[in-house]
């Protein structure tokens, strides 16, 4: 069963005051590359969260934003530096003291000097958060793979389409070729015999000519292994395990081989059906770089 490696995910995730909300974007990629976009707060969680993603997907370029949302303190808060507000009230006192002035320093005036208030981020329960986002993140991964598990059945069924034309194709070539050797033999003949008008030939050397020639257009090697490729093109598409990289492999070896075929292709013909087996399974190779 082939899958795209194209989709979207969402999903969402409680987890006490915590809420978190996750959104996964897939396109296709070479191999598995996860962008992750977090508040800056979870910043630490995004080892885990891309190892959790790399777990499920095989490949794709994926962008991941979290969002996250709390009903308790968000933003900046104020934050008391108490050890230093201790020390300034002990200096007062201390000089209060030597002066013979009393301290009348009040709290909003202790407030007001430098870093005994500071404006930072709350603390956040990462336990909470984590729960959130594993539930989140499953939750978008499982609506991903529905997405792309339902393109990769139109990709699938495109493909097997395209390789049953390229099948077709090959059976012409298996077809023609043989007739190829003895259209060769019938011309040899006839271009000999005008050039030697009427003087005998050896025949023997005739047939030496033609089983070379026969030789050289011999191509039941490469059609037997499109034949295999073929096979194991289908299998692989009925496999559960992602299989784009081996039906890549696979479609460049059956290049090869339509290559190597039109190098000794001896008639017009197999000439022809190559040029279609080449425009076809390049469709069928570009089609491929959607598949997982």
């Amino acid at each position: 069963m082939l899958r795209s490696m194209t989709g979207f995910g969402t999903g969402r995730g409680v987890a006490g005051d915590e809420e978190v909300v996750v959104e996964v974007k897939s396109v296709n990629h070479k191999f598995c590359e996860v962008k992750v976009r977090l508040p800056r707060e979870l910043a630490a969680l995004e080892t885990a969260l891309v190892r959790r993603i790399k777990d499920r997907v095989a490949r794709g370029s994926l962008d991941v934003t979290v969002k996250r949302s709390s009903r308790g303190a968000v933003g900046l808060v104020p934050v008391v530096d108490a050890g230093l507000a201790k020390e300034y009230r002990r200096a007062f006192a201390e000089l209060a003291a030597a002066t013979g002035v009393p301290d009348t320093t009040t709290v909003k005036e202790l407030a007001g000097l430098p870093n005994v208030l500071k404006l930072e981020e709350p603390a956040v329960d990462l336990a909470k958060v984590s729960t959130a986002l594993d539930s989140a993140v499953d939750q978008s991964l499982a609506a991903l793979e529905v997405m792309r598990t339902t393109e990769g059945r139109a990709i699938e069924k495109d493909l097997l389409g395209r390789l049953e034309a390229v099948e077709k194709s090959v059976l012409e070539v298996e077809k023609l070729s043989p007739a190829s050797v003895g259209d060769y033999q019938k011309r040899l003949s006839e271009r000999i015999a005008e050039l030697t008008q009427g003087m005998s030939v050896d025949p023997q050397r005739i047939a030496q000519e033609v089983a070379f020639f026969a030789e050289r257009c011999d191509v039941a090697e490469e059609l037997t292994r499109l034949k295999s490729h073929f096979e194991q093109f289908r299998a692989l598409s009925a496999a559960p395990e992602p299989a784009g990289r081996k039906l890549d492999f696979l479609v460049q070896e059956m290049h090869r081989e339509v290559n190597t075929t039109g190098s000794k292709s001896a008639t017009a013909a197999i000439s022809g059906l190559v040029v279609q087996l080449k425009a076809e399974l390049e469709r069928v190779r570009e089609q491929v770089q959607n598949v997982e």
